[in-house]
């Protein structure tokens, strides 16, 4: 069934319960959430889109553009979330390929997309801001407060997630109805949600672990959501006595750590941390345990598929790992076509619900990334315990992570090689204390160029998302390359591990 429909088979018996709480204390129920979602899909209806049609949205959280994802999912049609840190060059990209027949933006930004809009189509624009307030807003204020959820099949495209791609083009993976709704009730079994939790909500909802893992898993269960735009740690220290369970990445952790207000007696009611999008520092881990005496439950999941591995609820939560494979969810470790024991590192693949349907308008990346047999090759490289955990020990075509977001050092080579001054590039990903990994580029100038660090990154960060833009620019005479003249990045990390960059 429709993924907004199998969510709230029950909302007829939890109407007045709370939904959704924000920071100034503002509540919706579950009625509201029924009104206002259905305004949104009569806004949608009345444009004139059909089953399948693509509504993108880069705004900022608020309660209303989470009723715009839910009613986008109650038409029958398919959303297209895009982080807020996103520039001109991808933005226009992204358009283009998805060809969405709505574009919701930033106030700000609307001249921008207008322009942008002109060579996709030209979408209807509307605007939402931090408040929820926009040309949206209005429009759905005028629109009817019922609406009858669009049937569709498990196969049926909900959702496109755009991720990086090692090529410099990001790739559209196709969620469908079924994966999202299999995943969200594995989670809710797994974790334990009830209609009596309260859960933290302090990530993005762009991105899946905030959208996706986050609000769907509670909205199944019937719980609350303390609902925050973004993360601040004084913040969480006020509102944990308040909730059951909270989601983060490994950089909420520290900086709660960093907290002398963060003591055992402030979480003694707390039910689950959940921690995942970047590895988590086994000393985090540690110390999160030794401070609070809660062992933060780690878990591997990606656009591609949700959620695929955790550790468990009752039994041993072991730093370092991922836990095991999530019901339904089947995970093999192989070395070219041999099946890895434990301790032999190779390319995770998987297989389950959960996986998404393929590339939007790839077919031929499609293919490529699964396996005759019909597993889906991850990218990432890992390997068991003795006992059936999964660790993450590498990531395939030089992944960096920074932050909870993927960054493929490709992309940004291109916009650095494309500076003028610059021969080539090579940016690796290099320790961070806060963001997990920071990205860090290799430069040769041409001869006489008059480049410095400061102009290469504003020349960059005008292009692309901040948190893909290099922390440090080093300049060397050359690139270190291999017999077969490929770029040894293995030789930059051991640079920057020995010396620094």
């Amino acid at each position: 069934m429709n993924a907004y429909a199998f969510f709230t088979r029950e909302l007829a018996a939890r109407r007045e319960a709370v939904f959704l709480e924000t920071e100034s204390g503002r509540q919706y129920t579950y009625a509201d959430l029924d009104r206002e979602t259905a305004r949104v899909a009569n806004v949608l209806a009345g444009l004139g889109l059909r089953k399948g049609d693509r509504v993108a949205a880069q705004v900022e959280k608020s309660p209303q553009a989470l009723f715009l994802y839910l009613g986008t999912l109650r038409a029958g049609l398919a959303y297209l979330p895009l982080n807020t840190a996103y520039q001109r060059g991808e933005l226009g990209y992204f358009l283009g390929d998805a060809e969405p027949r709505v574009v919701v933006c930033r106030p700000e930004a609307l001249p921008a997309f207008a322009e942008l809009g002109r060579g996709a189509g030209n979408p209807s624009l509307y605007t939402l801001n931090e408040r929820g307030e926009g040309t949206l807003a209005d429009a759905a204020a005028q629109a009817s407060d019922r609406f009858e959820t669009v049937p569709t099949d498990d196969g049926d495209l909900a959702v496109i997630i755009y991720t990086s791609g090692t090529t410099g083009r990001s790739k559209g993976a196709m969620v469908t109805h079924g994966n999202i709704a299999s995943n969200s009730e594995v989670l809710r079994d797994y974790w334990r949600f009830t209609d009596r939790d309260v859960l933290l909500h302090m990530l993005p909802i762009f991105h899946v672990h905030g959208l996706f893992v986050g609000v769907h898993t509670i909205l199944l269960a019937g719980a609350k959501l303390l609902f925050h735009a973004k993360f601040d740690a004084r913040a969480a220290l006020a509102a944990l006595p308040r909730a059951t369970a909270m989601m983060g990445v490994p950089t909420f952790y520290v900086r709660l750590l960093a907290e002398p207000g963060f003591t055992k007696n402030l979480v003694a009611h707390m039910r689950l941390f959940v921690s995942g999008s970047a590895p988590l520092l086994l000393d985090t881990f540690g110390e999160f345990q030794l401070r609070t005496g809660h062992t933060i439950l780690e878990r591997y999941g990606m656009s591609e598929a949700g959620m695929i591995t955790s550790n468990p609820y009752d039994g041993e939560r072991r730093g370092g790992t991922v836990g095991f494979p999530l019901p339904g969810v089947s995970v093999r470790v192989r070395d070219g076509e041999r099946e890895c024991g434990p301790g032999e590192p190779g390319g995770i693949e998987i297989r389950g619900p959960n996986v998404f349907a393929g590339y939007w308008r790839m077919p031929e990346k499609t293919r490529e990334e699964f396996t005759a047999d019909g597993w889906f090759k991850t990218g990432d490289v890992g390997q068991w315990s003795a006992d059936g955990y999964l660790s993450i020990v590498g990531r395939a075509k030089d992944l960096i992570i920074s932050g909870g977001y993927n960054v493929y050092p490709k992309e940004i080579e291109l916009v650095i090689d494309a500076i003028p001054g610059v021969a080539e590039s090579a940016v690796v990903g290099v320790p961070h204390p806060d963001f997990g990994e920071a990205v860090a580029a290799f430069v040769v100038r041409t001869k006489g160029a008059p480049l410095d660090e400061s102009g290469v990154i504003a020349q960059v960060k005008a292009q692309i998302a901040n948190y893909k833009v290099p922390k440090r620019v080093v300049f060397v005479e050359e690139l270190p390359r291999n017999a077969m003249g490929k770029v040894q990045k293995n030789v930059l990390r051991e640079q920057v591990a020995r010396h620094g960059p």
